[in-house]
């Protein structure tokens, strides 16, 4: 049983590499420990007589409205974990009444989980361009309440556990919102990632400003932009329309040596301004990271990891509920009545 979101990953029992494939950054993995000790310093000052029994979570993101300040952040190939793969976690997201955030390179048809949870779309940006068009058509018909594309992968950084275990996919897990779902993935070469070779064969790393200004004029649907880390790169998002940022450095698995994205947060807010929305990805590990996050000014987090070992424990449900009652105690023992009040919260560092 467990008895914080973190406890997720001991429960969870998967094959050593595909745990590694979950757990893993980037090179020596710096980026990835920054996150969690970037999180662990932050300090948050409680206000005291408060008069609050049961804080109320609820918010709307980007439009959608969530009963907690949360969304499942977009993960390949989740059927790794678990026979159902997306349609587990996105079912359990829509219970929990929270935004899920299907991936391009998702086990299952984006169409499929979109039936069952309120969802976004996270988009790559791959090589054919006529495939970036038809899947945001799809997306859209599907009814998808927000498009998320990411921008931090013109290539995908050296994992190196991926390497070291020839990581590839098993042919029952293909990428099935793509054409050829059978890719590079699957054919694996001693001392590398298949994973890795798949994306720098559909990945299109001259992915531009001027894209993303063309993705913008070909959907009317909420626009955010994950991978944001430098303020300059956040203010020339809001001038190709984005409707909103995600500060993300990917979970510590693309450029090992960037800032632990709580770090760059602020400095973000502090660029497009208190009114733009801000979400954060990267190391949020429980309700109290939850709050740290909005108390530094972000309108939301993204969560990850847990959730992935949550799934492969079959506990996707109990996860998010777990996740809930974490938040509620830390706003609860912070004095606040609701997610106002948690931006108000002085923090600092220790």
């Amino acid at each position: 049983m467990a008895e914080a979101l973190v406890d997720f990953e001991q429960l969870a029992e998967l094959p050593a590499a595909v745990h590694d494939f979950v757990a893993g950054g980037s090179g020596a993995e710096l980026t990835l420990r920054r996150n969690r000790s970037a999180l662990d310093a932050i300090t948050v000052t409680p206000r005291v007589l408060g008069g609050v029994e049961s804080p109320d979570t609820t918010t709307t993101i980007l439009g959608t409205p969530a009963a907690l300040p949360v969304a499942v952040a977009p993960m390949a190939y989740q059927r790794l974990f678990h026979p159902l793969g997306e349609l587990f976690l996105a079912k359990a997201a829509a219970n929990a009444g929270i935004p899920y955030v299907i991936s391009t390179l998702s086990s299952v048809p984006l169409e499929k989980i979109a039936a069952v949870a309120p969802s976004w779309f996270q988009l790559y940006w791959l090589r054919d361009r006529k495939t970036v068009r038809a899947l945001i058509d799809r997306a859209t018909a599907s009814g998808c309440r927000a498009l998320m594309i990411t921008v931090d992968v013109p290539v995908m950084g050296r994992r190196l556990r991926d390497v070291r275990n020839s990581f590839a996919l098993p042919p029952e897990v293909t990428a099935a919102n793509l054409v050829d779902k059978y890719t590079e993935a699957h054919c694996g070469v001693s001392g590398s990632s298949a994973v890795a070779a798949h994306t720098a064969s559909a990945f299109d790393p001259t992915f531009s400003w001027r894209d993303l200004a063309w993705v913008r004029s070909v959907t009317e649907i909420p626009l955010l932009v994950k991978g944001i880390l430098d303020p300059r790169d956040a203010l020339a998002a809001v001038d190709a329309g984005a409707d909103g940022v995600v500060v993300s450095n990917h979970g510590g698995r693309q450029f090992d040596g960037a800032p632990a994205s709580i770090d760059a947060l602020g400095s973000v807010i502090d660029a497009v301004g208190n009114d733009f929305p801000v979400l954060l990805d990267s190391g949020i590990r429980g309700g109290t990271d939850v709050l740290k996050a909005l108390a530094i000014g972000a309108d939301a987090v993204l969560v990850g990891r847990p959730l992935l070992w949550a799934l492969a424990a079959g506990a996707a449900d109990e996860a998010l509920a777990l996740l809930g009652r974490e938040l509620r105690d830390a706003m609860l023992l912070a004095g606040c009545a609701d997610l106002a009040a948690v931006a108000d919260l002085v923090t600092g560092r220790s």
